[in-house]
């Protein structure tokens, strides 16, 4: 296998992680008004993500590192093309994590309250801007033949990508929740069981018609197959929240999340962002990769230092895998 397909592997597999773990952060981030009816039960919704959610943002730091440094003409032309809804997501990024570390700073109920909003919006933006990107990585955008983005920002809201946005923002919803049942007790795991079949039925209709229409764009067979898996674990995760099997209901979540995504870039390969102007315009996993040098230093890194890191976080999701309530919080 050449270089430039590990590093392709490589790069959907930390995007694919990004999304499962970051997630069901976006996801309990946008239920926090939904299911915290009072400050405790808030409180108890930013624990369960609180020991962990700095650290599934950097599975977003190592695929943008990754794919700087393994393909800098994708990197490039996305990040600059893409710029405006980009910085929307850096922005939202930057609000929410500042909101988890601050709002417990003062005890006033508005104090609290604006930092709610913010951990709200800096969920419910970035789940909406990641499925309108890769849908339009996927569609292709506006590139000329030297790799230049020369659309607008009108270019990049047309209804597939829009499609796309309501499918991570429904799949992170419903992530979200199971996840909330899977470590909470009492009323806050009954009620995050029930909002996730309810949120799941209408995120599967949305899923099922974006990645029918993905399919049309350009498919092979392996990307049918992963495509129907992921339809497929989505209703089995849905069927086992509404048994109370949590611990299943979130892995079928995870599961679809992952295999949503491989279907994206098993379709998409060996292009990895196509023009929608002219094919000598489209950029490829081998025009817009590094040197094979370049390629092979990276690659002995990666074999040393991702065990490592899979290793470290593995071992903090365990040390934090019981479930919390309000009991354990304390009055203020």
């Amino acid at each position: 296998m050449e270089l430039t397909t590990i590093w392709f592997l490589l790069v959907a597999v930390l995007f694919t992680g990004y999304f499962i773990l970051e997630g069901f952060d976006f996801g309990v981030g946008m239920l926090l008004p939904v299911l915290g009816r009072d400050d405790r039960q808030r409180r108890v919704l930013i624990n369960t993500i609180g020991p962990v959610w700095d650290g599934n943002e950097v599975w977003l730091i190592t695929a943008g590192g990754a794919m700087f440094a393994a393909f800098p003409e994708w990197y490039a032309t996305l990040f600059s093309g893409f710029y405006l809804p980009l910085l929307l997501i850096l922005l939202a990024l930057i609000a929410r994590g500042v909101a988890f570390e601050y709002r417990h700073k003062r005890p006033e109920a508005s104090w609290k309250r604006r930092w709610d909003h913010a951990i709200f919006w800096g969920s419910a933006i970035p789940a909406l801007l990641w499925g309108v990107a890769f849908a339009n990585i996927f569609r292709g955008v506006p590139l000329d033949a030297d790799h230049e983005y020369v659309g607008g920002l009108i270019d990049l809201l047309h209804p597939y990508a829009l499609l796309g946005g309501l499918t991570t923002l429904g799949l992170f919803l419903t992530h979200g929740a199971v996840f909330l049942a899977l470590k909470t007790t009492g009323d806050i795991r009954h009620r995050a069981g029930t909002l996730a079949v309810r949120l799941g039925l209408g995120t599967a209709v949305v899923a099922v018609a974006f990645l029918t229409w993905t399919l049309t764009i350009r498919s092979n067979p392996a990307a049918v197959v992963l495509a129907a898996g992921a339809a497929l674990a989505l209703i089995g995760a849905l069927a086992a929240a509404r048994v109370r099997r949590e611990g299943w209901a979130f892995t079928g979540t995870a599961l679809a999340i992952a295999l949503a995504v491989a279907t994206l870039f098993t379709a998409l390969f060996p292009n990895v962002m196509p023009s929608t102007l002219d094919p000598a315009g489209t950029l490829t996993a081998t025009n817009a990769a590094s040197t094979p040098y370049t390629l092979k230093i990276m690659t002995w890194v990666a074999v040393i230092f991702t065990p490592i890191v899979l290793a470290y976080q593995g071992w903090t999701y365990w040390v934090f895998r019981k479930r919390i309530g309000v009991q354990n919080i304390p009055q203020h």
